[in-house]
């Protein structure tokens, strides 16, 4: 039989796919721009015949109807990384977040330790060879698909096909089911003056011929627009958007220097505008592969001058690094930062950097504290700590005694909180 029968063969409707799920299973949803909604919101309409059935994802963009209080007895959400979709659930107690290592996900299903029952996925059409490309989300859906017992796909025209470690023939899909919708998409670029310095700052610390990791925000995008005047500018990163295409068109971005994977951007998953899909449809200067490949301290340190730019939520005065809660609510999730951190410091060259505003509500709140919040959680421990940046500076922690660090971090607070973080750093006995 020709892989275009077997396909054929798998056809089915949603309806009928997914009475193949019963009470009690764990099942995987495809994450970032790859959620696959068509599945999902058949799913949540059989509710009422399913009790406790285990939904595991990372960051999913789009409608989450199964975190709903009416479906509590059908649906139990695991977050792997907590989006704004699944925030409200998990901070009352409907959903369960799992701090993890984002390189560490994948072993997870691997091994066993979570094992799956069902993954639901969205890949593209079959090439003429018969394999589905993940399309823009990759890291951790291809090794929840390999592991799975059951796979179901929709296979979506819009998803493009991109390149890498990234595909999967229609003889591992156990059900298919054909879709036409357009992926979720944003557009970015839109920061204030407080993120355009933080950016320049940041863009400061980059020399040319460097290898970058970015996320997904504000930040992020102002980094890349202080960027158009440097040259041979790399990609090794969990994820990318749009901004990463502008410099690639400028020049900027040439991966030419990078000392792996030269001349390749490697990511993991991707979100964007439809510029950003169309751009990355069948590009062979993209490679994408499963996070534990692409978030491995490990592998992210043979790229020299390796610069991981990551944000956070609040930093004390001796570098910790609260970056997944707000006190003990529990807000987004570790991701990628410590791998990234963690590779970039034993990078030639490396720059580990955080970078976020000095103040939160209109400047009423330092995000320069003494100590963390009641319940925060540590994410970059002070130990892994290199570069501190706001858009009052940047402060070097790395090799400093907690009295330096003290200093440091005070010097790149607001200057309304400069006097009582030194008052209090007195009090604790730092300084």
């Amino acid at each position: 039989m020709n892989w275009q029968d077997i396909y054929r063969s798998k056809v089915t409707s949603p309806e009928e796919v997914v009475k193949a799920i019963r009470s009690h299973q764990r099942v995987y949803i495809g994450g970032g721009a790859g959620s696959p909604q068509i599945l999902i919101n058949t799913l949540v309409g059989r509710a009422d015949m399913l009790r406790n059935v285990e939904l595991v994802h990372m960051l999913t963009h789009g409608d989450a109807p199964y975190v709903r209080p009416e479906f509590a007895q059908s649906f139990r959400h695991l977050a792997l990384f907590i989006g704004n979709n699944v925030r409200q659930a998990v901070q009352e107690g409907r959903g369960d977040y799992m701090p993890v290592f984002l390189s560490e996900i994948p072993a997870l299903f691997q091994s066993g330790a979570l094992p799956l029952d069902v993954a639901l996925i969205m890949v593209s059409p079959p090439d003429e060879h018969g394999f589905c490309s993940f399309g823009v989300e990759v890291g951790c859906t291809k090794p929840a698909a390999e592991a799975a017992s059951l796979v179901i796909a929709e296979v979506n025209r819009h998803m493009p096909r991109t390149l890498g470690d990234s595909f999967i023939h229609v003889s591992r899909l156990h059900r298919i089911v054909e879709v036409d919708y357009p992926l979720p998409n944003t557009s970015f670029g839109t920061y204030g003056d407080v993120q355009r310095k933080i950016g320049e700052i940041v863009a400061q610390e980059i020399p040319n011929g460097a290898t970058l990791q970015l996320g997904i925000g504000a930040i992020p995008d102002a980094v890349l627009a202080a960027l158009r005047t440097k040259r041979d500018l790399g990609i090794h990163s969990e994820m990318f958007s749009d901004g990463v295409v502008e410099l690639a068109t400028r020049g900027v971005i040439t991966n030419h220097r990078k000392t792996l994977h030269r001349g390749k951007m490697v990511a993991g998953f991707l979100f964007g505008s439809e510029k950003l899909y169309n751009f990355v449809q069948d590009n062979p200067i993209i490679e994408m592969h499963p996070t534990e490949y692409v978030n491995d301290p490990f592998i992210i340190a043979q790229n020299d001058l390796m610069i991981s730019i990551n944000s956070a939520i609040e930093v004390d005065l001796t570098g910790q690094v609260c970056a997944d809660s707000i006190g003990n609510k529990f807000y987004s999730g570790i991701g990628g930062q410590v791998d990234f951190i963690r590779g970039a410091a034993r990078s030639k060259g490396g720059k580990p950097i955080i970078a976020l505003p000095a103040t939160a509500k209109d400047d009423t709140l330092s995000r320069i504290v003494p100590t963390l919040k009641k319940g925060a959680g540590v994410v970059t421990s002070r130990g892994d700590v290199h570069y501190i940046i706001t858009e009052y500076g940047v402060a070097y922690l790395h090799g400093r005694t907690v009295r330096q660090r003290v200093d440091a971090l005070i010097a790149i607070a607001h200057p309304a909180f400069r006097e009582s973080l030194r008052s209090e750093a007195h009090e604790l006995g730092y300084i």
